[in-house]
């Protein structure tokens, strides 16, 4: 109830949770909140501007691309790829970088160093590039550019984690715990572990906002979703031929992009202020 009440006071925060409730809720039924399939090809409405535009159509919100699918209902899935692409991501990088953080950070010896090794070797590279190095060996498919950017999100994750163990392994009650006989199982997962959820929780929370962008990224260049697949950065790289003249179809997913990634990076930076007993004043 505390975190709950230090998240409430940040006003940053709790609006881009009331944005990411919304994408949620759209992105979960957008069987409901879509007006048209988003493959659907209206032959009489090819490249309608918004309805609030000159020229626009009343049927067509935010108008239609260039072969006549719906923009809106376009987005609206493609909220429900981009979010669900970053819940895996988040899921994958976080069970292993959290595993071996912890067996790194508990154990030591050998086993830290050559993690920490492969964890310098990876941060030395760009996320992005290395992603597009991941993807050109798996093959171009939404599913390979999820493990691509899984990939380049563990780092993060082994470095909070196996610094939260080192803190913690140095406290009394680890020593404790040792002299009344548990194993070390029990003391990593059970005693260690539950009091480095803090850092992880933000972690968690950053990494969304790097999923989606770099998936969205890897979609742009056409080594990600493959079309008519209405991701994000799909319908960006789609719409760059008609940047001068159809504004919207690259605006709009755009800006969906900017708003969820925003919203993901100041609620991460709340959750942060709310968990950090340092930052509470």
């Amino acid at each position: 109830m505390t975190v709950l009440k230090a998240l409430a006071k940040n006003k940053g925060a709790l609006l881009s949770l009331s944005v990411l409730v919304l994408f949620t809720f759209v992105a979960i039924f957008a069987p409901i909140v879509a007006p048209h399939a988003p493959s659907q090809v209206h032959e009489s409405g090819l490249g309608l501007p918004p309805s609030f535009v000159a020229d626009g159509v009343s049927g067509f919100l935010l108008g239609t691309d260039d072969l006549g699918r719906d923009t809106l209902s376009r987005l609206i899935y493609g909220a429900r790829v981009s979010l669900g692409v970053g819940l895996m991501v988040v899921l994958l990088s976080a069970t292993f970088g959290v595993l071996l953080g912890l067996l790194a950070g508990y154990f030591g010896g050998w086993f830290d160093a050559a993690v920490m090794r492969v964890v310098d070797i990876l941060m030395s590279l760009p996320s992005i590039l290395l992603a597009i190095v991941v993807v050109s060996v798996l093959g171009p498919s939404l599913i390979n550019a999820v493990i691509a950017v899984s990939v380049v999100a563990l780092p993060g994750f082994i470095r909070v984690v196996r610094g939260s163990v080192l803190a913690e392994k140095s406290k009394t009650y680890v020593s404790a715990s040792k002299g009344f006989g548990a194993s070390h199982f029990r003391i990593a997962v059970q005693n260690v572990l539950p009091n480095c959820m803090a850092p992880i929780i933000v972690q968690a929370t950053l990494g969304f906002s790097d999923g989606i962008l770099n998936v969205a990224a890897l979609g742009f260049l056409g080594l990600g979703a493959q079309p008519p697949t209405p991701e994000w950065g799909v319908m960006l790289s789609d719409a760059r031929a008609y940047i001068e003249n159809a504004w919207w179809l690259v605006t709009l997913p755009g800006l969906c992009i900017l708003i969820v990634v925003l919203s993901f990076n100041l609620l991460g930076d709340g959750l942060r202020d709310a968990l950090d007993p340092k930052l509470k004043n």
